[in-house]
């Protein structure tokens, strides 16, 4: 079984929702990003979400944009953000992780090639904000290596359009919370919860909430309806400036394991 549907099936088992921390690979530093995954990981995520740096991240706001330029200008490009990977692998065998990014670089290396090296370094889906589920058979060879295309869906998505989201979905559903772009903190829980409940009712695989989320409170709001919360720009924002890839593993297992406690508590 994919390492993201077994978690998703331990969670639901367990009764407890998701948590999923999104970090950009090489910020704050190449270095310090498998510490920081495996202290993500010591301070309770569930599935680990690595951004593939790129030039135009249209659906990140400024604090990952930023994020993606520190990286570019550090050299790191997608051979380094699967060694990355791997070399999480050689220490974490179970906790899924997901790489997001766009399509550009992904078609540069080939769709077959990509896939196969992304299975042996340890990946277990892609989300590719600019592959929407209607050009899905782009993306065929990485769903025929046995990786999860994680799809996205919003509040201004159409009722056609979100019945055949809600039938494609692998791995999980990801709820983009509100229109816009990542960083943003205009959470209106109560429409997000009925929202959100549709679409459980209607989808083939878990559904997780991200865009907006910003720390323990928030989470906690979420996790309350959905099976798994998303937490990005906070977390980017939080590491970056650290010095070394110790303090920035303290700083991503102190700024997580919070967020941990509140979703359990919920």
């Amino acid at each position: 079984m994919n390492r993201i549907d077994q978690r998703f099936a331990e969670l639901k088992a367990a009764g407890r929702t998701g948590l999923i921390p999104f970090i950009t690979a090489g910020d704050p530093a190449p270095e310090a990003t498998v510490p920081v995954m495996h202290a993500l990981v010591r301070a309770g995520a569930d599935v680990i979400e690595l951004g593939m740096p790129f030039s135009e991240p249209m659906a990140d706001g400024p604090v990952i944009q930023h994020a993606n330029e520190r990286a570019l200008a550090r050299g790191v490009g997608l051979s380094d953000v699967l060694e990355m990977v791997r070399a999480f692998r050689a220490n974490d065998a179970t906790t899924p992780v997901l790489l997001m990014g766009y399509l550009n670089p992904v078609e540069i290396r080939g769709y077959a090639r990509f896939a196969a090296e992304a299975v042996a370094a340890g990946v277990d889906g892609t989300l590719i904000v600019d592959c929407p589920v209607e050009e899905g058979d782009t993306l065929m060879p990485l769903r025929e290596a046995g990786l999860r295309q994680i799809l996205l869906a919003a509040p201004t998505t159409a009722p056609g359009r979100m019945a055949r989201l809600c039938e494609a979905a692998e791995g999980f559903l990801y709820y983009v919370s509100f229109a816009g772009i990542t960083g943003a903190a205009r959470l209106s829980v109560d429409d997000i919860a009925e929202r959100v409940s549709q679409i459980r009712a209607a989808a083939k695989a878990p559904v997780a909430v991200g865009f907006g989320v910003r720390d323990a409170a928030s989470a906690k709001a979420i996790g309350a309806f959905a099976d798994a919360v998303v937490i990005g720009s906070a977390l980017v924002d939080t590491l970056d400036g650290a010095a070394s890839a110790d303090e920035a593993a303290t700083r991503a297992h102190d700024f997580l394991a919070p967020v941990r406690q509140a979703l359990d508590a919920g």
